[in-house]
């Protein structure tokens, strides 16, 4: 079993679509969780990539988050789409990044996870705000590579 096999357990995962599902009930923004073993290239240039891959810049107001783990590098990245960059301040992220942050030094790795959606999805509330009629874009299942 690999390390990103090990990271979290099934019952974990679930725990982490859930919260993506709560967070995503106040926002028509996106959240994804992609989580890998490692990368080769800058973590920002491989989390922007997978943001791609998995086509997250395909919605209506380009308001997709992603939230990259490096298992074996202990890094993270919270990518947001261009959307979200054009309306919020310069140190939006920052409160997501230190709810993961907090959690991954000690070791909480699924809170770490949870913790950055729900804080992820709170911002996004205030400009990106569930209308009626939107619907969810995109896949909230965990993707690894």
């Amino acid at each position: 079993m690999s390390r990103v096999e090990k990271f979290l357990s099934e019952e974990e995962e679930q725990e982490i679509i859930q919260a993506i599902l709560k967070a995503e009930e106040n926002t028509s923004g996106e959240i994804r969780v992609h989580i890998e073993p490692h990368t080769r290239i800058d973590h920002f240039e491989r989390a922007k990539a997978v943001f791609y891959m998995l086509k997250m810049d395909n919605t209506k107001d380009a308001n997709g988050v992603l939230i990259y783990v490096a298992v074996n590098d202990r890094k993270f990245v919270i990518y947001g789409d261009h959307g979200i960059n054009k309306v919020v301040p310069t140190d939006f992220w920052n409160t997501t990044r230190d709810a993961i942050q907090t959690q991954f030094k000690a070791g909480n790795y699924k809170q770490g996870i949870i913790d950055g959606i729900l804080t992820a999805g709170k911002a996004l509330a205030t400009h990106f705000p569930w209308q009626h009629g939107d619907i969810n874009e995109l896949s909230n299942e965990i993707s690894k590579g």
